[in-house]
């Protein structure tokens, strides 16, 4: 496979009155692929508070709206001069999870205080951070999205429990769909949930999906994560993370019309490996007998609507009363399954490796599969949820290449391979966009840092078009001078759309409280 390099430029930026020196150059160029340069950065200066989240543009105010968890605001950004954005207004917004803006109105969506109650969703106009209107939608409200034409909200609702015990709340998933007029006033609400799939729980089981929450029903176990709508509006495509499910959703009748198991990934396979120990010493990338739950997280459509491209970050679920998470050295293995198995317990083979414990097992309840939470990967699917490419072990080898002394590193400190042993470099956010008739998917590594760019001319084999990372990692993350760490919400603009003239990718760095504006060349 012909790999497309990616550059990333030193630059000074002038960031208010504070001189920022990005993060040193490691890509290599390539005369065919992409310059992405680091030229602003807005910083909070606060670490590991979830400062700054998921972003989102208007370009008729040229201004940039990133979720500011740890003040429970919208943080406005001008950005007419990318090089030096500011602070400029902020939007009184609290428990605010997600952003997204169309046509001068910013929808974002909020948690009530209690988050197993009814969250909500507010529209505010661009220009002047006015309220226009707010509408109650489901519990825990964790992604927002206007459809293409702007007429309608997509507000995908966790619905995460308090905890499993007996005085515990698991309140239902699900995906409400909110009707505007052009001044983006409410209309309408529909709520497509998944009570119909209650019932139908052991059925669901045998087709791959992960309904497993103690004593939690279908609808209570679904957990929507991010919706990608399609180009004509009408239909959304939702991850169900926790679920390794993708649910498709009518927009215009507000209706989950189906539900798709996405199944695993074998690690044993070539060109499949991951590096599953924090005891090897480094990056020490194999083929292992584990099989990979992708478990998405952000989700976007490409092609006229036609592909979906899945950041496979895996998430695992960790409550009062229940917590699936366990080692493989802490397992009974099957010992027809796996005949090895003194030697993969061992803590540099998989003995350190978290899987989940609802992995299957034998009539003497010893476990014949090990199940990994995510797949370390991006994936293109078709809209029916069927795999037609996986990026396999490549990011993986890619970090290796770039950052052997920092493989595997954690988002919030310099801890070489200490992620390896849990989901590697966890890709979480992922956008697309198109530079000079290429679509490009860009997608956030939420451990090790930076920004991974992949070339989607052909969805059933996209290149690799590099990598960049703004992470200095002689820095002190603490003390914040590590540069971006952590990034989670990324957004693609346009040439057309930009301040400058120039496609931008802005990523908001929910551990370092930084919202970085990269310049695509």
């Amino acid at each position: 496979m012909k790999h497309r390099r990616l550059a990333v430029l030193g630059t000074v930026a002038v960031l208010g009155a504070t001189l920022v020196t990005p993060a040193a150059a490691h890509g290599r160029h390539h005369d065919d692929g992409l310059d992405l340069t680091l030229i602003g950065r807005y910083e909070t200066g606060a670490f590991d508070e979830g400062a700054a989240e998921i972003t989102a543009y208007d370009p008729r105010t040229e201004r940039v709206f990133t979720i500011n968890a740890e003040r429970g605001t919208v943080d406005v950004l001008d950005i007419s001069d990318p090089r030096r954005p500011r602070k400029v207004a902020e939007l009184a917004t609290p428990g605010a999870n997600s952003v997204s803006v169309h046509g001068g109105l910013v929808a974002v969506a909020q948690e009530a205080a209690d988050k197993t109650d009814r969250g909500t969703v507010s529209i505010f106009r661009a220009r002047d951070g006015r309220l226009v209107d707010s509408q109650r939608v489901g519990s825990l409200p964790d992604m927002v999205t206007f459809t293409p034409d702007g007429r309608r909200l997509v507000v995908v609702n966790e619905g995460e429990p308090d905890s499993y015990c007996a005085d515990g709340t698991d309140p239902e998933g699900s995906v409400s769909v909110v009707s505007l007029d052009r001044s983006g006033r409410v209309t309408g609400t529909r709520t497509a949930d998944f009570r119909a799939w209650n019932g139908r729980e052991d059925r669901l089981r045998a087709e791959g999906i992960r309904i497993y929450g103690p004593g939690a029903s279908a609808a209570q176990d679904f957990e929507p994560e991010y919706a990608a709508v399609s180009p004509d509006g009408d239909t959304a495509y939702v991850t169900l993370q926790e679920n390794n499910a993708l649910a498709t959703v009518d927009l215009r009748r507000g209706r989950v019309t189906g539900v798709e198991a996405l199944g695993t990934k074998d690690h044993s396979r070539r060109g499949q490996g991951l590096d599953a120990s924090d005891e090897d010493g480094g990056a020490q990338i194999s083929r292992r007998p584990v099989e990979g739950l992708y478990e998405p997280d952000a989700i976007a459509a490409f092609g006229g609507g036609r592909y979906l491209v899945t950041a496979n970050e895996g998430d695992a679920r960790d409550w009062d009363c229940y917590a699936e998470e366990v080692r493989v050295g802490d397992l009974e293995l099957s010992p027809r399954a796996f005949p090895d198995a003194a030697y993969l317990q061992r803590e540099d083979v998989l003995g350190r490796l978290t899987v989940t414990d609802t992995s299957p097992r034998d009539s003497q309840g010893r476990v014949t599969e090990l199940h990994a939470m995510g797949g370390r990967s991006l994936s293109v699917r078709d809209t029916r949820g069927r795999l037609l490419w996986d990026s396999g072990d490549e990011l993986e080898r890619l970090i290796a290449e770039r950052h052997p002394d920092d493989f595997n590193t954690d988002n919030t400190e310099n801890d070489p391979d200490s992620r390896s042993d849990a989901k590697g470099p966890e890709p979480e956010g992922v956008t697309v966009g198109t530079v000079r008739g290429t679509t490009y998917a860009f997608a956030g590594l939420e451990r090790v840092g930076g920004v991974v760019a992949y070339d989607l001319s052909d969805p059933r084999d996209p290149e690799l078009a590099g990598y960049v990372n703004s992470r200095d990692f002689s820095g002190d993350p603490e003390s914040g001078t590590a540069g971006d760490l952590g990034p989670e919400g990324l957004t693609f603009i346009s040439a057309q759309d930009s301040p400058n003239g120039r496609p931008l990718l802005v990523v908001g760095h929910e551990t370092s409280g930084t919202t970085a504006i990269y310049q695509i060349g």
